[in-house]
């Protein structure tokens, strides 16, 4: 007599589930990210509105002593635009260089492991900011002007066209970039603003020094100094050549070291 045995029937396959890939995190969001910690903390607070409060100091101020027959819109610009020129790069340089300086790159680049990404939202919370400013600043001039010329009995002169309004938006958000590119290059913030104060207050005037003691430098320094090239913004009017003269300079000053920069942030190791 033989036995056949049969084999028990196999256990059901446990359902496999499918594990979603997450998505990537908007740029959008990362963008809103980055301006929300422009505003989150007391110190980035009153920096930004430091913007307005030397606007309207300097509108002031220029109510008060411009003589008479100067109190003009242009006049209003060109004092509220220096203290612009000053503050603006500074919230650049702190919008990348904070991460480091504050050591709270470890946590971003955790959330979003694509540094780049992260880079680029900075970089479009750094000219949005610039743009909005100066635009603010250019409406309380504007208000001042006509306040002004009301108290002072003048007439209400606008000598600044909306091209030249232009010019001045560019150029000081080109200073800003100049802030950002400092901020990643030395991701440390002390050290990113002194260099910006020495290449916009140390540099120009050693500048303008050589080139009014050499000819051979005065023929030159369009085209190798990257300030004077971005003053000629401030001046109203750009020729094709002083066009030229700032993509030149801007290449050597400006996207070559942010290239470098850049590279050494998505390379670094973040502590």
């Amino acid at each position: 007599m033989t036995t056949t045995l049969t084999p028990a029937p196999a256990a059901p396959a446990a359902p496999t589930t499918s594990r979603r890939t997450p998505r990537p995190v908007p740029l959008s969001r990362l963008v809103a990210v980055e301006a929300r910690k422009s505003f989150d903390t007391r110190s980035g607070l009153w920096l930004l509105a430091s913007i307005g409060i030397l606007a309207v100091i300097a509108t002031v101020a220029t109510v008060l002593f411009a003589p008479a027959d100067q109190l003009d819109y242009e006049s209003f610009a060109a004092a509220i635009g220096f203290p612009m020129a000053v503050v603006l790069p500074v919230i650049a340089v702190l919008s990348v260089a904070s991460e480091w300086s504050q050591r709270t790159g470890l946590t971003t680049f955790t959330l979003v492991p694509h540094r780049g990404r992260v880079v680029v939202a900075k970089l479009a919370v750094t000219v949005a900011v610039g743009v909005v400013s100066m635009l603010l600043a250019a409406a309380i001039g504007a208000v001042g002007n006509v306040v002004g010329t009301a108290i002072r009995g003048t007439d209400t002169v606008w000598n600044v066209s909306a091209t030249e309004l232009a010019y001045i938006v560019l150029g000081n958000v080109l200073g800003m970039l100049v802030g950002f590119m400092l901020g990643v290059l030395v991701r440390n913030s002390a050290g990113a603003i002194v260099g910006y104060f020495v290449y916009g207050f140390v540099l120009p005037p050693l500048s303008m020094l050589l080139a009014a003691n050499q000819q051979w430098f005065a023929k030159a320094q369009p085209w190798v100094d990257f300030n004077y090239a971005q003053g000629n913004l401030f001046n109203g009017t750009m020729s094709g050549e002083q066009w030229s003269q700032l993509a030149v300079t801007g290449v050597f000053w400006l996207l070559v070291p942010l290239a470098v920069g850049l590279r050494l942030v998505l390379r670094s190791e973040v502590k």
